[in-house]
């Protein structure tokens, strides 16, 4: 967000920060290009550019010779009123059903992309990786076709170690191992750690696909209830007071769906806590690279001094979803994760790992992950202002620090599950809130994904959203 490309970008934060404590109101005029450029010290094209960005995602408004205006319906939504707190009782789950109509929405172009968490075509290093792979191919063909090492390419782990450092995680290469993606990571980490009826801790809300993971181990869940500002660690101990716990899976740095952040201090609290009552931990940090503020959030793994956090991630939500490289590190439970991954698949694709290995050692990732957060980040925006402008007065929506979705609270009495099916028949994809739970608690709530860049057929979607909504309110 440095480079000069993108300091527009700070006079949008600006902008954004006076509307959201009402320093400014509809109707305000903003300050001239000239003033503006002087304030912030940047140049009059900057702010112009800024400007005309805001106009395009209706923020502002333009008057021929007068300057610039807040827009009348530019202000944010407000974020959910409540917070559902879960039952705290072990619950399987039972969505599967409909969670698979969900996924249907994987590579369905026909549907517009607010159902799945996936960077858009336009947004990942497609050219870059194709020469990278062919690279690869031609230069160390036998190598490509073989075997991968079952924990896996020697110089993948030894950039992820590298890039680990950021994350506040020191870790040997000979520690981590290659996954099929983050999902393969967490359930090698549960049939690590727990067997058919164990009780296992999570956050609510919390990603579907984990709830559907649980249900297929024959696992309970617990779920305490997570805020906008992420987990408390007195709703653990409360937990643990009551259960018999065998592992807990985690989402510190941008829950899926509702974009929750907990705070560094906490994670550390957290980690103590539950390697004090010998509960391991999973993290899933899939997300931990989105962030749109100043630097990466830290992670649980990062205060583990007793080697008891497994941690998960991937670069599926970042550079290529369709390659599925993921990776873990186990810790202690190194020995047995590498049994499971050996009897699993025995080892991930040779190609693609060599690809993403070179992509990193040549450098590549750091200016397309500055790229990425603020395309994310600017579809987010211009999203939540649309929803502003087109769904009921009752609406809520989070408006997170990082990640890829908004977590929204339709009026009371309108069933997201309903909600979704007839937006899947007007050819819109999006997830309801129900199956990010085992329990009944986000009935009126949906997910909408920001992966892509902003377009008229987006912002036609949400209009034609918010109208359902009024007619089922």
């Amino acid at each position: 967000m440095d480079e000069q490309g993108f300091i527009y970008r700070r006079v949008e934060k600006q902008i954004m920060g006076l509307i959201d404590t009402q320093a400014i109101h509809p109707g305000d005029k903003l300050p001239s290009l000239r003033k503006l450029s002087h304030q912030l010290g940047v140049s009059i094209a900057t702010v112009s550019q800024a400007y005309l960005e805001l106009e395009k995602k209706g923020v502002l408004a333009s008057r021929e010779r007068c300057g610039f205006f807040l827009a009348p319906k530019a202000l944010q939504m407000p974020a959910p009123a409540r917070r559902p707190r879960p039952a705290m009782v072990p619950t399987v789950g039972t969505r599967s059903h409909l969670i698979q109509k969900v996924l249907e929405a994987l590579g369905n172009k026909q549907l517009l992309p607010f159902g799945v968490a996936c960077p858009a075509e336009e947004l990942l290093p497609a050219k870059t990786l194709a020469r990278l792979m062919n690279n690869g191919l031609r230069n160390q063909p036998t190598r490509a076709l073989d075997y991968a090492p079952v924990s896996g390419d020697v110089e993948l782990r030894r950039q992820i170690a590298l890039r680990s450092l950021d994350a506040g995680i020191s870790v040997n290469p000979d520690d981590i191992l290659i996954t099929n993606g983050a999902m393969e990571g967490l359930s090698i980490a549960l049939r690590a750690l727990t067997k058919p009826g164990d009780n296992v801790l999570i956050q609510s809300p919390s990603y579907f696909c984990l709830l559907q993971l649980l249900e297929n181990c024959g696992l309970r869940a617990i779920e305490i209830p997570a805020s906008t500002s992420g987990i408390e660690p007195a709703d653990i101990q409360r937990a643990i007071e009551r259960f018999s716990i065998s592992a807990a899976i985690l989402v510190p740095n941008f829950n899926n769906p509702d974009g929750s952040l907990t705070a560094d201090g906490k994670k550390a609290e957290i980690v103590k806590l539950l390697s004090t009552h010998k509960i391991p931990l999973v993290e899933d940090d899939v997300y931990g690279e989105i962030y749109f503020g100043e630097r990466r959030p830290a992670t649980c793994k990062g205060f583990d001094s007793a080697d008891e956090v497994i941690y998960c991630s991937s670069f599926s939500k970042t550079i290529a979803p369709g390659y599925r490289i993921g990776w873990m590190i186990p810790g202690r439970h190194y020995r047995k994760a590498l049994e499971l991954k050996t009897t699993t698949n025995i080892c991930s694709a040779a190609p693609t790992q060599m690809a993403i290995a070179a992509f990193l050692r040549e450098g590549y990732l750091e200016r397309h992950l500055r790229r990425l957060r603020v395309a994310i980040h600017n579809q987010m925006e211009s999203l939540l202002l649309s929803l502003h402008r087109h769904f009921p007065a009752e609406t809520r929506a989070s408006f997170p620090e990082g990640g890829a979705s908004v977590w929204v609270e339709l009026p009371a009495g309108i069933d997201g599950v309903e909600f979704f099916l007839k937006a899947r028949e007007m050819g819109i994809g999006l997830a309801p809130g129900s199956i990010f739970s085992t329990q009944e608690k986000y009935d009126n709530f949906i997910r909408l994904s920001c992966t892509g860049v902003w377009n008229q057929a987006m912002e036609e979607g949400i209009e034609q959203l918010g109208a359902l909504a009024r007619e089922m309110s």
